[in-house]
């Protein structure tokens, strides 16, 4: 029987020969950390609450790409002034009940200019959205390639990013978005501005989590085996490193996104993000903040939708981090499927137990067994 690492086969009579490792995606099974997407999706299937945040998601972002088409039935756009809808006499209350909700308006009209809330709600969502996914992926794709690099690289290399890293990672985020937005012109496209500061700035974590990871990755068989072979770095990091990088970075990018959404209302909300006419969630709250009286729902509906949003991409993040990485229990108790494992390890734990006795009990009848029959033996004989 040959017993060998990976990458290495048996030629019989103790002789070893290297074989390629299969390339990653071919045969995830084989490779060490490797979760294919049935596996992920069993796993997330089990998670009550991640599925029912993820089509809350679904719902947000389908909301989100079909605003041009729910305002265009709804007759509306987020743009328009209707000063007839406002009353002018008690400072720019909305006309009516619930803040002006009627069929020509189904969320009732902003105070003071009379637009529509719906639309404006609903193009807010494209554009808090739009700049979270953008700033995650900015995120993402600077903090893999200098991690990838540190952690390839020789001590001086991995020495001065490891170095940049803790800089970027000790910026406080506000602070420099707040400076770098105030300088740069208006002319410059808004949304995009606001992704690119924040990915820029808050790229820090990313870059150690993927070093640190690759790292471990680097000391495996199979890496070890590919380098032997003759592959160059970047073979090394495309082929072998990048795939085991997959689920960590995808779980920390999942849980990114909600906290992209925060820094993009926070700004906009200081009166650096998102300039007017543009609707924003966070331009919405800072438009709000004297309306909350006389207007509760200019302020409610913005807060609940970026409430509902932040929440289920938490609770979604956190299910795609237990689903990817199933030694890691879930942070979350509600719909988790925790009371199921619980059983189920306590049944596994007491079948091993009633087999454990029973086999036992067996070796003390086959004992008691053998020492009649000894027994009679001797007193044939």
């Amino acid at each position: 029987m040959c017993v060998t690492a990976p990458g290495w086969g048996c030629c019989g009579a103790g002789a070893y020969t290297w074989a390629a490792p299969p390339a990653p995606g071919r045969d995830l099974a084989s490779v060490p950390g490797a979760s294919g997407a049935r596996q992920f999706w069993r796993r997330l299937r089990t998670q009550r609450a991640a599925l029912v945040a993820a089509g809350v998601v679904a719902l947000l972002v389908l909301f989100a790409l079909a605003a041009p088409l729910l305002t265009a039935v709804e007759g509306q756009d987020p743009t328009t002034y209707h000063p007839s809808l406002i009353d002018s006499a008690r400072g720019g209350v909305p006309v009516g009940s619930f803040g002006g909700v009627s069929g020509d308006h189904w969320l009732g009209v902003e105070p003071q200019t009379g637009r529509d809330l719906f639309a404006r709600l609903v193009y807010g969502a494209r554009v808090s959205l739009g700049v979270a996914l953008g700033a995650t992926v900015v995120q993402v794709l600077v903090g893999v390639v200098v991690g990838v690099a540190a952690a390839l690289g020789n001590r001086w290399i991995d020495q001065l990013l490891s170095r940049i890293t803790d800089i970027f990672v000790a910026m406080p985020l506000m602070i420099m978005s707040l400076a770098l937005l105030a300088i740069v012109p208006s002319s410059f496209p808004r949304p995009l501005l606001v992704a690119l500061v924040i990915g820029l700035i808050a790229w820090g974590n990313t870059a150690k989590i993927v070093r640190a990871q690759t790292l471990t990755l680097k000391g495996l068989d199979y890496v070890s085996a590919a380098r032997l072979s003759g592959w160059n770095t970047w073979r090394i990091a495309r082929r072998e490193l990048l795939p085991g990088l997959a689920a960590p970075v995808i779980t920390y990018a999942a849980l990114l996104v909600p906290m992209n959404i925060s820094a993009e209302a926070a700004l906009s909300f200081l009166g650096v993000g998102v300039k007017p006419p543009t609707p924003s969630w966070g331009q919405m709250l800072t438009a709000a903040n004297v309306w909350y009286q006389a207007a509760p729902q200019y302020l409610l509906l913005p807060a609940g939708a970026l409430l509902v949003t932040v929440l289920a991409l938490t609770v979604l993040g956190d299910g795609v981090r237990t689903a990817l990485d199933p030694r890691a229990a879930s942070r979350l108790r509600v719909g988790t499927g925790r009371k199921r494992e619980a059983k189920a390890d306590a049944d596994s734990k007491k079948a091993a137990a009633d087999a454990s006795a029973e086999k036992a009990a067996a070796d003390v009848d086959s004992k008691k067994a053998a020492a009649d029959a000894s027994a009679n033996e001797e007193g044939k004989a």
